[in-house]
């Protein structure tokens, strides 16, 4: 038998191929196709992942726009989600008992950050945003990529706003976040009004990220009391980042790590760990929220040495987008 990670689950399969007549991730074979509720395959494109021994599960989730990795020494298999991230609707999602389709009517600002990550200082001030800025129509939403949810827990008691963590990296992945601070706008509707944007709260950091957290907070006010986001819905769409085929791949290897490293299987894990980094070396998100994991201080020289690999091969480490950014940026070199 195999284990089975996907959609935030875990559950026994026979193996990389299903023998006939069982059913796939809910799907069930029908004499057209395979079928899930009204949804079907055709029969002709199912083709592709049925062989004489059964249904291959990696080619059979390629039907369905996901990504498979399979580990055949530690019986293991991650299935990601399909690939849904656009301008017109974000992704929905349900974690710690949060929906963001039940949030509509309301704007979100979708917050990523992580205890290993200086931008933890921030969430008190974020949750100031949420208290002044509710009465307008805004929900504060906070998402920690922390692997071990009691690294995040300290930081988060006592928030008023809805704070999450994603352990397993699927909110990560749907909104294709490569570092933290992360910041998401979505409006009343669903729509992304702001793509992935390096914000801060606080000018904690601010002699190493060069951001200011007011302009960034001003930003924000605008769009929650004037409606002005500051970017044309082309703009939205040229900033925003889809994942690639490898940030795809490189997330699951992330996931097969993280889920070995909790039960000790340390170079297995390892592997994975490294797989993921040459899949995408620019995922800092990926990269070092397994650093605990192993044992290594995300904190410590295994992340300077990360830092100065990226910044020799020209990858920022904060992406802010130019339409906030720019002046306070000017501002400064001009000092």
């Amino acid at each position: 038998m195999y284990t089975l990670l996907m959609d935030g689950r875990e559950e026994q399969v026979e193996g990389p191929v299903v023998r006939h007549g069982r059913p796939i991730f809910g799907w069930e074979r029908k004499p057209h196709g395979w079928c899930r509720g009204d949804a079907c395959i055709p029969g002709f494109r199912a083709a592709e992942a049925e062989t004489p021994d059964g249904v291959d599960l990696a080619g059979f989730a390629g039907l369905l726009g996901r990504v498979a990795v399979v580990d055949p020494d530690e019986r293991l298999i991650a299935v990601g989600d399909a690939q849904r991230l656009g301008p017109d609707e974000a992704p929905d999602f349900t974690l710690d008992g949060f929906s963001l389709r039940e949030a509509r009517g309301s704007k979100i600002a979708l917050v990523f950050w992580a205890s290993w990550c200086g931008c933890r200082y921030d969430l008190a001030a974020w949750d100031e945003l949420h208290d002044e800025l509710s009465p307008g129509g805004l929900t504060v939403v906070s998402v920690s990529l922390d692997r071990d949810p009691g690294d995040a827990r300290p930081w988060i008691e006592g928030l008023g706003h809805p704070s999450l963590i994603d352990a397993e990296g699927s909110v990560a992945e749907l909104y294709n976040v490569v570092n933290v601070p992360t910041v998401v706008w979505i409006d009343e509707e669903g729509r992304i009004a702001r793509p992935q944007d390096t914000m801060t709260a606080t000018d904690t950091f601010r002699e190493m990220n060069g951001l200011s957290s007011e302009d960034a907070k001003n930003a924000l006010r605008r769009w929650v009391l004037d409606g002005e986001s500051g970017l044309t819905p082309e703009a939205v769409r040229e900033h925003l980042r889809i994942p690639t085929e490898e940030e795809r791949r490189a997330r699951l290897h992330a996931r097969l790590a993280a889920w070995l490293f909790r039960r000790g299987r340390t170079a297995p894990a390892r592997g994975h760990a490294r797989k993921a980094a040459e899949l995408a070396p620019h995922d800092v998100a990926v990269r070092r929220s397994l650093m605990p994991l192993s044992g290594v201080d995300p904190f410590g020289d295994e992340y300077f040495r990360l830092r100065d690999e990226l910044e020799a091969g020209g990858v920022p480490l904060y992406r802010p987008l130019p339409d906030w950014s720019r002046g306070a940026q000017a501002a400064e070199a001009g000092a």
